[in-house]
């Protein structure tokens, strides 16, 4: 079974960890981001241009690849570490199943999660215009990243936060799932 730190309600300004996670939504001054065709509205240094990706956290691999691979019949693609994808599913570019300690890795350049941050349970990433811009609008905006704009071995740049909800919230800009003009 899965547990995770319990987070404080108070999401207002502080220095404090637990409170530098603030909610995404209504993040501009006139109420929540306004849809407009293939893209976000822009929101100052903000254009969401899609969910890049999006899956849950695991601890126990083989209980997840059961329930999702051989319960509820999704195809995956298998890279070292146990990492499970998949492109093959309409709402999002990528559904995938990622090992705790690959997050812990990606975002801390260690194995394990650390103790004074809340363990997520599942990742969401957004692909914006530009990873430097939106990570700067966060930070203005009180959002604590927990990486800045790194670059992964795979093209991908990212900046990483944790949300009220415990989502690992992703920024990024990953030219293998931009389509081409």
């Amino acid at each position: 079974m899965l547990s995770i730190a319990p987070m404080r309600c108070d999401f207002g300004p502080s220095t404090s960890l637990d409170a530098d996670h603030h909610d995404l939504a209504g993040m501009t001054a006139t109420g929540p981001t306004a849809w407009s065709g293939d893209a976000m509205q822009a929101t100052g240094n903000l254009k969401i241009l899609f969910i890049a990706g999006f899956g849950p956290i695991v601890r126990e691999t083989a209980e997840s690849r059961k329930l999702y691979s051989e319960v509820l019949g999704i195809p995956f693609k298998e890279e070292s570490g146990e990492y499970l994808h998949t492109e093959a599913l309409k709402g999002a570019k990528t559904f995938a199943l990622w090992p705790l300690s690959q997050a812990a890795q990606s975002c801390f350049g260690k194995d394990s999660w650390p103790d004074n941050i809340p363990v997520p349970q599942a990742w969401l990433e957004f692909d914006v215009d530009s990873v430097e811009k939106a990570t700067a609008e966060l930070e203005s905006r009180g959002y604590r990243m927990l990486i800045k704009n790194k670059k992964e071995p795979w093209g991908q740049t990212v900046s990483r936060f944790i949300s009220p909800e415990g989502l690992l919230v992703g920024i990024t800009f990953t030219p293998l799932l931009r389509e081409r003009k």
